[in-house]
């Protein structure tokens, strides 16, 4: 479908492209459906700055075909879960994956037209912004991290609001959720209907009031986790405390084990070569936790507070609980390392793949769009491609 437009290009750039769009859209059922789809994902590889669907179609297609691509992303009616499930064997495949890593993705907005924007609180911001709010669930291990499941944030007013639902084609049974339901269904999608071995959870629960159904959730389903946790979050529902005198928030337990010890680590980045030294405390938590529904229930096994004190601060630096056992400090920090690389790669997910491009309004072009980027930046990663290397004289055009 495309060739090399410049002759002084490095052929090598994208040449597995067309091999990786046919493995991955196999299961889009028409054939130009196939070829848009590696037409999009083509162009939010190689065109440079903002990747409108009108800068795709002039620089990679070679024609005016901006109404058949707004058509494929927008009101095209292809599946994007069975995309996703290929992209999520590939990267399982290729990554052996250390973490399944959470992450709040905030898409800024004008107007109130776009689905599911609101004037809302984004935690990743720390502030109200008008804006769509998404989770991403990444794969993440040592070459990087991948982003393969999605969920977009419905708020509470769009449930009610029968005219912006019908012109964003909402579907009748997407509703307004609490955080921890859509996290829940998306990881009883993936190990579920898709198959995947489940890897630790990692995530961020430091602005959620509502910490509980979420840990109740992965332990019923005998899922590890690692969530980072506000310091006044209670120490079991408040209905469950314990005797008088007992820590009754997980600061209190913290600085309970902070006065028995602490144990110092230091570690290398690769990257920088810098090193970095802090000190941890491990405590630990018997009892009981709520279950998703809110009825109690027995912890399947012990739950357990990781605090990090950067060198000479005299507060913790964060603080985390985890089902993944105490012994195994070293493997905790690296879960949190994964984590870090997960923040540069959504950074580049928006400065370099056009994660934030998108032009349209309806609920299934917007999970057409994040699906293509994520195809985009896992093809990039895993394929050993390097995005410094594509400039504009790299562009591919069709044959004439």
């Amino acid at each position: 479908m495309y060739e090399e437009a410049s002759a002084g290009a490095d052929p090598s750039d994208l040449s597995t492209l067309s091999e990786f769009c046919d493995e991955l859209f196999v299961t889009l059922g028409r054939s130009d459906q196939r070829r848009w789809a590696e037409a999009y994902v083509r162009g939010l590889l190689v065109v440079p700055g903002r990747k409108s669907i009108r800068r795709i179609s002039e620089l990679v297609v070679g024609r005016d075909a901006d109404q058949s691509l707004q058509q494929f992303v927008n009101q095209s009616p292809w599946a994007w879960a069975p995309v996703r499930r290929r992209l999520a064997e590939q990267a399982n495949q290729a990554m052996r994956p250390r973490a399944w890593v959470v992450r709040e993705v905030v898409f800024p907005k004008n107007g109130d037209n776009s689905v599911a924007v609101a004037r809302q609180y984004a935690p990743t911001a720390g502030r109200m912004l008008n804006c769509q709010r998404a989770f991403g669930v990444f794969l993440a291990g040592d070459p990087g991290a991948v982003p393969v499941n999605w969920r977009l944030v419905m708020p509470k007013a769009w449930d009610t609001d029968v005219e912006r639902r019908a012109k964003t084609r909402v579907p009748d049974d997407e509703r307004s959720k609490p955080a921890w339901q859509y996290l829940l269904d998306a990881f009883d999608e993936m190990t579920g209907n898709w198959g995947l071995p489940a890897a630790p959870v990692v995530v961020d629960l430091s602005s959620d009031q509502s910490v509980f159904p979420l840990l109740g959730g992965l332990e019923e389903r005998g899922m590890g986790y690692l969530a980072q946790v506000s310091t006044s979050t209670p120490v079991l529902p408040v209905n469950l405390v314990g005797a008088q005198n007992q820590p009754r928030t997980i600061g209190q337990l913290v600085a309970a084990a902070a006065r028995r010890g602490r144990t110092t680590l230091s570690w290398r980045d690769e990257a920088t070569g810098a090193v970095t030294t802090s000190d941890f405390v491990v405590a630990t938590l018997m009892g009981q936790a709520a279950a998703p529904d809110g009825r109690p229930g027995r912890v399947p096994r012990l739950r357990h507070v990781v605090a990090e004190w950067p060198a000479g601060q005299a507060r913790p630096r964060a603080v985390w609980t985890t089902n993944l056992g105490a012994g195994g400090i070293r493997e905790l920090v690296g879960l949190l390392r994964v984590r870090g690389e997960v923040e540069g790669q959504v950074t580049r997910l928006t400065e370099e793949f056009g994660l934030r491009h998108f032009e349209g309004r309806s609920f299934q072009g917007w999970h057409h769009h994040v699906t293509l980027v994520s195809a985009a930046h896992a093809y990039g990663l895993l394929k050993g491609t390097e995005r410094a290397g594509y400039r504009e004289e790299r562009l591919l055009r069709p044959h004439a």
